[in-house]
């Protein structure tokens, strides 16, 4: 495993990344915005426990959500026929990673995490998707932007299939605006739920090369309200 310095933002290749814990390849750093930035476009994340030095990953499998590859269940076919939300998309980036935080309390969204993301989010590469019940904030999400993917982070629910409503929100919003990659990181039964699958890092690689450096329209990054 690499040791980082706060002076030196660049990372080791992704191929030298541990097996075991699986994908893991740096420590240490920092958690600026120059840092985030040069993990996501190389296809690394942070995650790591509170009062450790950060730790950085590249997984092998990586868990990855394609076009058209969308599964919605019959039950929320139902909900969103109800339409019982309203759906915005970067209103409340601070309040939504801050609730993510709150509801992942003892993990990895400590304050300067949530301080590095939201300095990333007023550069315009962080964003969040919002999930409204009578002015009252119930669900959410963000993530990062990296060319025509978007890296997913964290979501919440403070009601039942909040967090689900939003994500199939967005992904047709940045499916509109030829987005090409959900990069869902590492796979779990949420979403698995949602028709994620796991592809190989090197998979992975190839379509993070492709896509990275090929910008999508800034307007789908506009403050606005999504129509599912």
């Amino acid at each position: 495993m690499f040791k980082l310095d706060d002076d030196n933002v660049q990372f080791p290749p992704i191929e030298l990344a541990m097996r075991e814990p699986n994908g893991l390849l740096a420590m240490g750093g920092d958690l600026s915005p120059e840092r985030l930035k040069a993990s996501y476009y190389q296809g690394i994340f942070p995650w790591f426990s509170p009062n450790e030095l950060p730790l950085w990953w590249s997984p092998d499998p990586r868990a990855v959500l394609l076009p058209n590859e969308l599964h919605i269940s019959r039950s929320m076919k139902k909900l969103i026929k109800q339409r019982p939300f309203t759906i915005s998309l970067n209103k409340a980036f601070d309040e939504v990673i801050d609730a993510c935080a709150i509801r992942t309390e003892g993990t990895w969204i400590v304050p300067e995490v949530r301080a590095g993301y939201k300095a990333l989010h007023r550069q315009g590469i962080a964003h969040s998707v919002e999930v409204w019940q009578q002015d009252k904030l119930v669900g959410g999400l963000y993530g990062v932007n990296v060319g025509s993917i978007f890296c997913g982070e964290s979501m919440f629910s403070r009601t039942s299939n909040a967090s689900k409503y939003a994500f199939i929100s967005f992904y047709f919003h940045f499916l509109g605006y030829n987005g090409q990659l959900f990069d869902c990181q590492v796979l779990n039964h949420h979403t698995a739920s949602l028709g994620a699958k796991e592809i190989s890092r090197k998979n992975f690689s190839q379509m993070l090369y492709h896509w990275r450096d090929k910008q999508i329209n800034s307007a789908c990054w506009s403050p606005q309200l999504i129509d599912l």
